[in-house]
């Protein structure tokens, strides 16, 4: 017994008409098929109401009708067979799409069912009579279509078509089609690349094929995206629809190499006629972008994005939003970098481990550099000091007391200092206006007296990347009533302000009495009480 590859005609014929996904295919395949055959305008009329469509193009026409009844070949000559690979079931979509064809090319013309065709009943050729005009090009008729959409999405579908197509007495703009875009040809096609004047530039692509939209992203700014119209020969596009590139993902990675390679002309185009500095300036979010920043290692101006001055007070902050630091107007310069008069270093943002390192940046002025933004043999590089691997060692100098903070989120220790000492490698700053978190402390120096420092301790961050306002506020204001307390020179004012907040009023039982504390000394000391009575003229006492 022997079996062999058959086809179905009746189950093929039946099935075509799940083939296409997209209903405005019909519209995208008669725009293919003018073109092809030459066409330089293509007309379309399109009534909702009565569900007629219409395309009329200017081509070289049809020479054999029966070409458009025979699926999966193509008729195209060998020249465009070449080119284009089309797969010759296009036209096969009027089929499914209308109840009615009228086709009319030349001195032919055919008008038939498409139920009657699909059951593949004869459909009779008719040639016009002398007495009329030959159809220059090739008119389409199909009525029964249900677009009802297609007035918004004509200009999508053109978008990219290198044929001007008017539609309903209106020429569709085609803002992308090859012709209206300066680009560059590359091994792939043609490629038009945004930003290339002004350094505004995008990594989201628009990819045509034949004119027709193979590619593009969820979403973009007009006029802010990236242009490619393939090679036709060198790509094919998934049958039968031709909105997806085969091989897609191989293929992008050719497409992105080409993109870098053109970005690598333009760049270096761009150097050779720029000043350094204009041309740092306008183009070095590109370069960092399309990984060309070797191009800066020969060039003694640094990007302002990489280089920051501490302006505020560091704080932990998980949200992005860095108050506490600004890009400098003015970068260092070489000189002033290889001389040692401008230091750069490399920090993390501030967290649990490295605030003390802020905190010396901050009191010896240093720029803090964003190293990874330039190529690694840049020569900045070897003059970039990395305060994150050297060892920190925090003092208090002057120690006056050392209580815990019973936070609501966090309980750090609390040391009140004259001055706090910071050393890192072989530098280091006395601070005194200013709070320092270190290994679990918060050194509050003579000059501080805000709650602040806490920020320093934590971002009042929750698990579910919440940020905690109440808790940040309620730690913040315990905080500051500490330094506060601890600083207080008058025993009796300190207590009456730990009483305040005590609220003994709320007690009933308390109301009245007179009572005697003790508090001890040492390490951690307690204290004793004892009533000794009602309260009588004058006397300790705490208001409700």
């Amino acid at each position: 017994m022997q079996i062999q590859v058959r086809i179905n005609e009746e189950g093929a014929l039946r099935n075509q008409r799940y083939a296409f996904t997209d209903r405005f295919t019909l519209v995208t395949e008669l725009l293919q098929n003018a073109r092809r055959a030459g066409a330089t305008r293509i007309d379309i009329t399109h009534d909702t109401a009565t569900k007629r469509l219409c395309v009329r193009d200017d081509g070289h026409g049809i020479a054999d009708f029966q070409k458009l009844l025979t699926f999966n070949e193509s008729g195209w000559d060998e020249a465009t067979t070449d080119q284009e690979r089309p797969f010759g079931i296009g036209f096969s979509k009027c089929l499914y799409a209308a109840s009615r064809c009228i086709v009319a090319s030349g001195r032919q013309r055919v008008d038939f069912e498409t139920e009657a065709a699909l059951a593949k009943a004869p459909i009779e050729v008719v040639t016009l009579a002398d007495t009329e005009a030959p159809v220059t090009g090739t008119v389409i008729e199909l009525q029964g279509v249900d677009l009802p959409d297609l007035a918004n999405r004509i200009e999508s579908l053109c978008q990219g078509f290198p044929v001007t197509v008017v539609f309903n007495d209106k020429t569709v703009a085609r803002r992308y089609a090859e012709a209206n875009l300066a680009g560059m040809q590359t091994a792939v096609g043609s490629i038009h690349l945004t930003g290339t004047g002004d350094g505004k530039h995008s990594s989201q692509l628009l990819v045509f094929l034949q004119g027709l939209c193979v590619m593009k992203p969820i979403y973009f700014q007009e006029g802010q995206v990236n242009v490619v119209h393939l090679d036709s020969r060198q790509f094919t596009a998934r049958l039968p629809d031709r909105e997806k590139l085969i091989d897609e993902d191989v293929q992008r990675k050719r497409i992105d190499a080409e993109l870098k390679a053109c970005w690598r002309r333009t760049l270096e185009d761009a150097k050779s006629q720029l000043e350094a500095a204009h041309f740092v300036e306008t183009y070095y979010a590109a370069m960092r972008s399309w990984g060309h920043l070797d191009l800066l290692n020969d060039l003694n101006v640094l990007p302002r994005d990489l280089c920051d001055s501490i302006v505020g007070y560091p704080i932990q902050d998980d949200s992005g939003t860095r108050d506490d630091v600004q890009t400098m107007a003015v970068t260092p310069t070489r000189a002033d970098i290889e001389s040692g008069a401008v230091t750069l270093v490399a920090l993390d943002g501030v967290n649990d481990e490295n605030a003390a390192r802020w905190m010396l940046a901050r009191a010896k002025s240093y720029v803090v550099f964003d190293w990874v933004g330039l190529h690694a043999d840049h020569w900045v590089q070897c003059h970039v000091r990395m305060l994150e691997d050297e060892p920190v060692e925090v003092e208090a100098v002057s120690e006056q007391h050392r209580m815990e903070l019973e936070g609501r989120w966090i309980w750090p220790t609390v040391v009140l200092c004259e001055t706090v000492r910071i050393r890192v490698g072989n530098d280091s700053a006395d601070v005194r206006d200013a709070g320092v978190h270190h290994d679990g402390c918060l050194y509050i120096p003579a000059e501080e007296a805000s709650g602040e420092p806490v920020r320093q301790a934590s971002s009042f961050t929750d698990e579910h990347d919440q940020f905690l306002e109440s808790e940040r506020d309620a730690d913040r204001d315990a905080l500051a009533d500490l330094i506060k307390r601890l600083r207080s020179v008058d025993p009796l004012q300190t207590l009456e302000s730990l009483l305040q907040g005590l609220k003994l009023g709320k007690y009933p039982l308390l109301r009245g009495k007179q009572f005697h504390l003790t508090v001890g000394v040492g390490a951690a000391p307690g204290h004793s009480l004892e009533m000794v009575g009602d309260v009588g003229q004058g006397g300790l006492h705490a208001e409700p």
